[in-house]
């Protein structure tokens, strides 16, 4: 009965000792195994053994990506302004043991250089150029990070500012200038858009009285090719027919009125034989008469 109690108790303490032998490390994580109380070294993903009693595995390390948001800070710029700025910062562990024993916190560690760079970099500032030179401060940042935080097995990959907002009262001061902007630009593009309205409605003014012009002169050529044509076939009729100086002088001075209510006819012709041919129509009434 006793050895029974004995094997039970032995089988129970070798159970615990193989439980506590088996360490599991997750996936992108790091265990750091300690000694008698000093670094040994670091365990892997997967299965790890490690002896009981003797190693001390401290919380794992998680080696993913990070994205920490900082509460705002207030900095002062150059022109003794106060903002606050708001910064992101993504990092990574690359070193377990580094991180483990290099600094107690390299959360805070990270937190204390941006507001620390901050101030250095935004005093150097003023209000202007620090709202318009974010990559800049990005990049003074990331860089003063990178040489502190590679000694902690930390490497910093990205560092963003979110926001940089200057006092209530410049806030209020800038929104006034920029409503005052946008109405100067809304008041340019509507007196551009009249004087090019003005500018389109002269053009088409002119271009519809040249083009009346031409109409009417192209109308009056029209007319003067047309009596021209009509004058042209009744001298051809008169040679044709053979009429004599009686019958021509007659119808000239009967077509005389038509002539000159035309619309073309602007001078009139008067043959240089109109005495004579006056003479004609006389003696020609007269043999008439006899």
């Amino acid at each position: 009965m006793t050895a029974n109690i004995v094997l039970v108790v032995f089988l129970a303490l070798a159970v615990i000792i193989v439980m506590g032998a088996i360490k599991i490390i997750p996936q992108a994580s790091a265990g750091i195994i300690e000694r008698l109380g000093k670094y040994h070294r670091t365990l892997g993903p997967g299965l790890n053994l490690i002896l009981p009693g003797i190693d001390r595995l401290r919380p794992l390390v998680d080696l993913r990506e990070k994205v920490v948001s900082f509460p705002p800070q207030p900095v002062i710029t150059e022109d003794n302004l106060v903002v606050s700025i708001d910064t992101v910062i993504y990092f990574q562990v690359t070193n377990a043991k580094s991180a483990t024993y290099e600094i107690e916190n390299y959360i805070q560690g990270i937190e204390q250089l941006v507001i620390t760079t901050l101030r250095n970099s935004v005093g150097s500032l003023d209000l202007e150029k620090a709202l318009t030179s974010r990559d800049h401060i990005n990049e003074i940042l990331r860089g003063v990070l990178d040489d502190a935080t590679s000694k902690w097995g930390v490497r910093v990959n990205r560092v963003e500012i979110k926001a940089i907002e200057p006092p209530p009262s410049v806030q209020e001061s800038m929104e006034k200038q920029m409503r005052a902007d946008r109405d100067k630009r809304a008041a340019i593009l509507t007196a551009e858009g009249e004087k090019q309205s003005q500018i389109l409605n002269a053009e088409g003014a002119r271009q519809a009285a040249i083009l009346r012009a031409e109409g009417e002169a192209q109308a009056m050529v029209i007319r003067a090719e047309g009596e021209a044509t009509a004058i042209a076939k009744v001298f051809k009729a008169v040679h044709d027919g053979n009429a004599d100086e009686k019958v021509l002088a007659y119808k000239y001075l009967e077509q005389l009125p038509a002539i000159a209510n035309g619309s073309a006819s602007k001078v009139w012709v008067i043959p240089a034989e109109l005495s004579a041919t006056a003479n004609t129509i006389v003696r020609a009434f007269k043999n008439s008469g006899n």
